[in-house]
């Protein structure tokens, strides 16, 4: 009976950590149809035509010219000027490492995994939280494979880019430095009140300020460009600044460009520095959020506008986001 009693117990506690563990990462696949904000794509714009439906956000300047030109063989193409905002990557942040959020799957990264995550309930306040990161090329429109897709939007193939379970910088704020001196320049209090005005600028309908680059407005610095949120309120304010972070890293390293500009019409540039009005943040995991003005919140807005409901810390606390981008092109 003792025999017994103690495989009873030993099977219990083998169930209970069994759960435990897939509760951390509460990892289910992204449904590209229903969990997405489509209309989000809006505004549309074609030259100085704008077309906006369903809820009004804004949106970067556009080229008024509806035609444009680029270079080519033998004869330069003439197109038409298009500015859309397109679902363009995708951004697993998790509170463990191999937590594959929007992916639907856990793995065991073990000896390969670098750094530990802390971003559960004791996480709070003055500590700050750390978070592992994935981050993928996600062109849903062209996976689709939608009409629009003609207008010169990304082909690039569904892939997965950077993974900060590999990455030695992305734990240790030291390290980053060698790939983000300027980040020494912000650590001081003049630097981080400025973060106040970018704020309440993105907070209050509009983009944020591109010439704050260091800051993620309500939600603190970008600085040190690391998985540490700093200042973590909560799993969602937390994880969006790392998000932002994340973007931040991505351009400095090249793997993001900038889009949103009439000197982008025939090409993609290269942009160190991250342009933070370029991007919409829509959040996926735990719970997605596919409707209102804040479903698609630009970097740097206060995340009470779409927080509500969006955490069930007794599950797991991994979460996921679809970034939109603004796309400038010239439709040939």
């Amino acid at each position: 009976m003792k025999r017994l009693l103690q495989l009873a117990a030993f099977t219990l506690a083998l169930t209970f950590t069994s759960n435990t563990a897939a509760a951390k990462c509460n990892a289910r696949f992204l449904n590209p149809i229903t969990e997405v904000c489509w209309d989000c794509i809006f505004p549309i714009s074609v030259g100085a035509l704008s077309i906006n439906l369903g809820a009004s956000r804004p949106d970067t300047p556009n080229q008024a010219f509806p035609l444009c030109l680029c270079p080519g063989f033998p004869l330069p193409r003439i197109g038409l000027s298009i500015g859309i905002w397109e679902p363009a990557r995708l951004v697993d942040v998790a509170n463990e490492t191999g937590c594959f959020a929007n992916l639907g799957f856990d793995m065991d990264f073990g000896l390969f995994a670098r750094g530990d995550t802390s971003a559960n309930s004791r996480a709070g306040g003055d500590n700050g939280s750390k978070w592992h990161v994935h981050y993928y090329y996600y062109p849903l429109i062209s996976m689709l494979g939608t009409a629009i897709d003609g207008l010169c939007l990304e082909t690039t193939a569904f892939d997965l880019a950077w993974m900060s379970e590999v990455d030695p910088l992305w734990m240790d704020a030291e390290l980053s430095t060698l790939l983000n001196p300027e980040g020494l320049l912000f650590a001081n209090p003049v630097a981080q009140a400025a973060c106040a005005a970018d704020c309440a600028v993105a907070s209050s309908g509009n983009l944020p300020l591109d010439q704050l680059f260091w800051c993620d407005g309500c939600s603190g610095s970008l600085y040190p460009v690391t998985g540490d949120a700093n200042n973590h309120i909560g799993g969602v304010q937390a994880s969006s600044v790392v998000t932002a972070k994340t973007l931040a890293r991505m351009h400095r390293l090249l793997l993001a460009r900038q889009t949103a500009s009439s000197s982008a019409l025939c090409q993609s540039q290269i942009a160190p520095l991250i342009r933070k009005s370029q991007y919409r943040r829509q959040i996926t995991r735990p719970f997605p959020m596919t409707s209102g003005r804040y479903a698609g919140a630009p970097i740097g807005a206060s995340t009470q506008f779409y927080d509500r409901l969006k955490e069930v810390p007794y599950v797991g606390e991994s979460f996921g986001y679809l970034l939109w981008r603004k796309r400038n092109c010239c439709a040939l």
